[in-house]
């Protein structure tokens, strides 16, 4: 399985009720771009918010994930920015 199949199925068994999508710009399997749409970042802070989706994938950054640029997004802000055309 590759790695975006495996953070994608760590990320949906951590949080179940959440849209994610994970991205390899440099097709390089290292440097990965997610964004994670979930109501469990309702009125939580930014890094809160990325604490967890960091926190359960831990054990990939140990077996060779380098680098994950994270957004993270309530279902509000998502319609949000989805009509606003960002």
């Amino acid at each position: 399985m590759s790695i975006i199949l495996e953070i994608k199925k760590t990320l949906k068994c951590a949080l179940p009720d959440s849209e994610i999508y994970i991205l390899d710009p440099r097709n390089d399997q290292t440097h990965l771009e997610a964004i994670v749409i979930s109501p469990l970042f309702i009125n939580l802070s930014l890094v809160k918010q990325h604490r967890i989706v960091m926190q359960p994938l831990n054990e990939h950054f140990k077996e060779g994930l380098h680098a994950l640029a994270l957004k993270t997004y309530t279902p509000d802000e998502w319609k949000k920015r989805q009509k606003d055309g960002d």
